[in-house]
């Protein structure tokens, strides 16, 4: 039994706290933005960061002198992790030992670049300031040219990450008076080599000229550094395409009819390999399975879940009129949960019900929006009247990524394209897309793009049409365009 008095009494003894994930990401806190509360039959975890405010059932709870140690799970109990948090006087010392353990890869590293180029002499190695996660390492050519390489010391980092932290600290280095750094090498491990190499092909000739990619091979003995030939963008289309899998009957089991009648202008249905999920404003609260030639329904939000049965019904009620209550733009608490989870999906389920209040000249699809698999990252997927592809990308906190994620989704999709598979699967109900390569929208708050979203948008081919739309910021009340850019054309349009 979790017991929220000794967890809250253990967090109000000291001030600061630091987040510490079981993939070593850390995030500092002040006692007072560390949520513990009851609801209903189960106990909440929650904690604003970055990224927003995220809330977990807490399962368990182990208090400690300087540290308390939570079980929690998110949503249906998929993410279950262990978290814990440490008094910032213990936890520096936590940190130390982390950065130690970083600081020796990046050595390992630097070790590597020396041994593997005759003439070389390494510079000074440390990790980056903003995080701790990256190795930064400088060092001399054999020709005494100044250069610049930088690596993922934790395995956990995207390639759109890395790209985004080489391609800064390479503007900063190169912008130096004296001995400026115009070339910088991205070392890999072969897990996170090819994608790597991928998306150094959609970049500007320019970019790709200043980035090298290497691969750590530990195949062979010694160790050694391979360098990845450069690739250009028609390169990548002689790739296998992945496959395009969309439902056999895109209609709702009777099951999900009956809960999306508790509120169908509110409530939509995602399709997936496991069965069907249900969204009020885009937050999951039911799922609908087929098990054995019988459909079997659960719901709730979090791991406190329901099975779906007449005994059960008045609790469904319930759970649905929360969410009228709480996932609405005038919600009585924007602090509640309901309100504050999942904004990206809150603002797609409204492109998916109107995409015209994007843009007028758009016909969303009607089978490719509806179906989501574990690689599927595409928010929505849309077809202009002139028949041209649009890939739309949807954020509501700045991301700094944005630019190289729509990037590589835009690469996905044009290989489905050229092979034909989209047009095979008929997405658009017979209507005919246009050989063109797929444009790029990307859409969020005017106030939330990211400040280096300029930088990247120009870093990207040519060939990648992006188009930025900014919202309103009131968006959740109502959905306003008051601005559109092409990135690589200049061209500004205002609302």
């Amino acid at each position: 039994m979790v017991n929220v008095v000794e967890i809250r009494a253990a967090l109000d003894m000291h001030h600061e706290w630091l987040l510490v994930r079981e993939a070593g990401r850390t995030f500092p806190l002040y006692a007072s933005e560390i949520e513990i509360a009851d609801s209903v039959d189960k106990v909440l975890f929650g904690f604003l960061d970055d990224n927003g405010f995220n809330s977990w059932r807490l399962n368990e709870a182990t208090l400690g002198e300087d540290e308390i140690t939570l079980d929690v799970a998110g949503a249906f109990g998929r993410k279950r992790e262990t978290i814990r948090l440490f008094r910032r006087t213990s936890a520096s010392e936590f940190t130390a030992e982390i950065e130690i353990a970083r600081l020796k890869k990046a050595n390992e590293i630097a070790a590597l670049i020396e041994s593997n180029f005759t003439g070389l002499k390494l510079g000074r190695v440390a990790l980056n300031v903003e995080s701790g996660r990256l190795a930064q390492i400088n060092f001399d050519s054999a020709e005494k040219a100044p250069m610049a390489a930088i690596a993922d010391v934790t395995g956990k980092l995207t390639v759109e990450t890395v790209f985004t932290a080489a391609m800064l600290w390479l503007e900063g280095l190169g912008a130096r008076k004296k001995r400026p750094v115009l070339d910088i090498w991205i070392v890999c491990e072969k897990r996170t080599s090819r994608n790597s190499q991928k998306l150094h092909a959609l970049l500007t000739e320019k970019w790709k000229s200043k980035i090298t990619i290497f691969e750590i091979d530990r195949k062979t003995e010694p160790v050694r550094l391979v360098e990845l030939p450069k690739r250009k963008i028609r390169d990548l289309w002689r790739e296998k395409a992945g496959k395009l899998t969309i439902p056999a009957d895109p209609n709702p089991s009777g099951i999900a009819e009956h809960i999306m009648d508790l509120s169908p202008e509110k409530i939509d249905l995602i399709f997936s390999k496991q069965g069907e999920t249900l969204r009020f404003m885009g937050l999951p609260f039911a799922r609908v399975r087929s098990m054995l030639g019988l459909e079997k329904g659960w719901f709730g939000v979090g791991k406190n879940r329901h099975i779906l049965a007449p005994a059960n019904a008045k609790l469904l009620d319930q759970l649905a009129a929360e969410l009228e209550l709480y996932r609405s733009p005038d919600s009585p608490n924007k602090r509640h949960e309901f309100y504050r989870t999942a904004p990206e999906a809150w603002l797609e389920s409204i492109f998916r019900r109107n995409i015209k209040l994007l843009d007028a000249n758009l016909i969303l699809s009607p089978i490719y929006n509806q179906f989501r698999s574990a690689n599927d990252k595409i928010d929505l997927l849309a077809l202009r009247r002139d028949g041209r592809l649009v890939i739309i990308e949807l954020k509501t906190q700045p991301d700094r990524e944005m630019v190289f994620q729509a990037a590589d989704y835009w690469r996905k999709i044009e290989l489905q394209r050229r092979r034909g598979l989209l047009a095979e699967a008929n997405l658009f109900g017979g209507l005919e897309i246009l050989d063109k390569p797929a444009l790029v929208y990307l859409v969020a708050p005017a106030w939330n793009f990211h400040r280096d979203f300029e930088f990247f948008a120009r870093t990207v081919s040519p060939d990648i049409e992006v188009w930025r739309f900014e919202l309103h910021e009131n968006w959740r009340e109502k959905v306003k365009v008051i601005g559109r850019m092409s990135c690589s054309k200049n061209l500004i349009s205002i609302n």
